[in-house]
């Protein structure tokens, strides 16, 4: 399982980053197992955008700075380009564009999982979605 790849979307990120509760603890885990290189993990360069909006009401704009420039240390930035936004705006299997986003993210990575608490909104996606509970159990099965 040491090559194991994901996309961390940004619900999963936001649960850690705000301690949302039930989900902060597997969120938690999912990003150690990134610090420390058990996996290899990836986010989609518009969610730092998002991320650094949506803290806006808990932390400065200093304090999210830093924060997100941690977590860019932790995993890899998939950046999104002109060619994904023109296929999130056409593509017809996908209600959503920012889900898009992140699953063509996913692909480019390439990563092996996405792990998101909308496992519905990627039912369209050939990489697969997995809730991170799901994930952390696969992981230590493999382990």
């Amino acid at each position: 399982m040491k090559d194991m790849r994901v996309l961390v979307d940004a619900n999963v990120l936001l649960d850690y980053l705000l301690d949302r509760e039930p989900f902060v603890q597997a969120a938690r885990q999912v990003l150690y197992l990134c610090s420390i290189k058990k996996i290899h993990g990836s986010i989609a360069a518009h969610s730092i955008v998002n991320i650094f909006y949506i803290l806006r009401k808990k932390y400065s704009s200093a304090q999210r700075k830093e924060i997100l420039h941690n977590l860019c240390q932790t995993v890899t930035i998939v950046s999104i380009d002109s060619y994904r936004i023109y296929s999130a705006l056409e593509d017809e299997s996908f209600n959503d564009i920012e889900d898009y986003l992140q699953m063509k993210c996913a692909e480019a990575f390439p990563a092996d999982y996405i792990v998101t608490r909308n496992c519905a909104d990627f039912s369209a996606s050939p990489i697969p979605a997995i809730e991170p509970g799901a994930f952390l159990a696969l992981y230590a099965q493999e382990d």
